[in-house]
């Protein structure tokens, strides 16, 4: 199972002071020497973290995958289809919303969707649907020819007990094996973190899970140390 890290939260940081630091890019680049198999960005609308700049610089330093998170918009795909990342993966967007809430509804969105797909594969852009692990949902995406699915995994990310936890993971699991069995590739993401991600490395059919929030919250622990002392060398050198 591959591992892709989604560095949003970098530059949510970074914008809350209209600052420049912590750079995203930075951050991606230090991550592939870690050993990530791919970056994930997410260039909203309203570019409430990710901007331009940052999308056009990973697309030229990123060496392993990147993947684009997108709303079906005319505007974001045309500056998807300029930039040409190794994955455009369409999610729903709104406005209001801390983070993706929730799947797209490919069954209600057919034409849209099928134009958008069409418009990025004419880029030569696969294309994935952040849906819901929902059998009718995945027949709809492979219909209108996505490349990959990536599950929604919220759910089963914020179960309340262990019964919610299995009843979702399961569910997850029949999906990923429908939307194989239909050619297409599954992606999974949202809410993993070190503990429940655990559960995913038994599902055969899942290729790559993509996790942000709590790989980042981790980093900001786990990080701090070699920050502080080398700010007090610095300090230390001014005495």
């Amino acid at each position: 199972m591959r591992f892709c890290l989604n560095v949003d939260h970098i530059a949510t940081l970074r914008n809350a002071r209209g600052e420049m630091l912590p750079d995203p890019v930075t951050v991606a680049l230090i991550a592939e020497q870690a050993g990530v198999d791919g970056i994930v960005v997410h260039l909203r609308e309203d570019r409430r973290h990710i901007n331009e700049r940052d999308l056009r610089l990973l697309r030229e330093l990123v060496s392993t995958k990147l993947d684009m998170e997108m709303a079906a918009v005319d505007e974001i795909i045309k500056i998807a289809c300029d930039v040409r990342p190794n994955l455009a993966t369409i999610v729903p967007e709104r406005r209001k919303e801390l983070t993706t809430e929730g799947g797209v509804n490919v069954i209600d969105n057919i034409e849209a969707l099928s134009n958008a797909i069409k418009e990025l594969h004419e880029a030569e852009i696969p294309v994935s649907l952040f849906i819901e692990p929902d059998i009718n949902q995945i027949s709809a995406a492979a219909e209108i020819n996505a490349d990959f699915i990536e599950i929604h995994t919220g759910t089963y990310a914020n179960a309340a007990n262990e019964e919610e936890q299995f009843d979702e993971l399961e569910r997850i699991r029949l999906a990923s094996k429908h939307a194989k069995k239909l050619g297409l590739g599954v992606n999974a993401g949202h809410g993993l973190n070190y503990v429940n991600i655990k559960q995913f490395l038994e599902i055969e059919d899942i290729d790559e899970v993509s996790i942000g929030q709590a790989i980042i919250a981790r980093a900001v622990i786990t990080g701090i140390k070699e920050a502080v002392e080398e700010m007090k060398q610095i300090i230390r050198q001014k005495k």
